[in-house]
């Protein structure tokens, strides 16, 4: 009889080590997974911000498309984790979007330097993202070497872009209000900006010659200038000499 109330005892005992292992099991599991639905929907809410500051930037169709399957890979996970019925939505919506995206499609949208210094960094933050995720992307192996190279000079090229025109802006702005000094240094940092980029293209050599023709003007003006400084020195220290030696007067 004690015989089997020892068994019991064990059998409860080892019974409840097995439940409270299998429920920290599950504990865990669920943790982990609200973590990753967390992480995924991260993903989503960062990528389609990004597509939404994309709207009037000249980005390729194949960049979008990277963006697009990278919302659609994490909106899959999300399903397959326990999605709901507005998730399921949004994927059946993002593999429409997908399969109709045009990786060789060319954006309309031109590049305009947006109009004030705010709206400046967010574009530029807006280009460094992108770069990121096309980075993290690529590193995922969800985007071929030869794409990523392509789209990240692309969008090299683009934040150049943006800062030279940016120095330019507020070259041409001191400029105008006849601050010669810091306009040459808003150019020279412009101009060495270009040069320093191994692959000219025809933006890069237009704005090199116009800069180029810039710098010479204000060059000539503060020749000029200086000039004008050192005649009415000359004039001042003539004055001076003149009626130091001149006659005294006799009263």
């Amino acid at each position: 009889m004690y015989m089997i109330i020892i068994i019991l005892i064990v059998v409860l005992l080892i019974a409840a080590i097995f439940i409270n292992a299998m429920q920290q099991h599950r504990a865990k599991a669920d943790s982990e997974r609200r973590a990753d639905l967390a992480k995924q929907r991260a993903v989503i809410d960062e990528t389609e911000n990004v597509i939404l500051a994309c709207s009037n930037m000249p980005i390729s169709g194949r960049m979008l498309q990277i963006l697009d399957n990278r919302v659609l890979g994490a909106l899959k996970t999300v399903n397959e984790l326990g999605g709901t019925p507005e998730t399921k939505q949004k994927l059946a919506n993002a593999e429409q979007k997908s399969a109709s995206q045009n990786p060789d499609s060319v954006s309309a949208n031109e590049f305009v330097l947006p109009d004030n210094d705010k709206l400046i960094i967010q574009y530029i933050q807006a280009v460094k993202k992108l770069r990121i995720l096309l980075r993290s992307e690529h590193s995922k192996g969800k985007v071929e070497s030869k794409v990523f190279y392509d789209e990240d000079k692309q969008l090299e090229r683009l934040q150049i872009k943006v800062n030279v025109e940016t120095l330019i802006k507020r070259g041409r702005a001191a400029q105008q209000s006849n601050m010669l000094g810091s306009a040459r240094q808003y150019y020279e940092k412009a101009k060495t900006a270009l040069e320093n980029q191994n692959q000219q293209d025809e933006y890069t050599q237009s704005r090199l010659a116009t800069l180029h023709e810039w710098l010479s003007e204000i060059q000539n003006n503060l020749k000029s200038v200086n000039a004008q400084d050192r005649a009415k020195k000359q004039e001042e220290e003539r004055d001076e000499l003149d009626e130091l030696f001149a006659p005294k007067k006799k009263w």
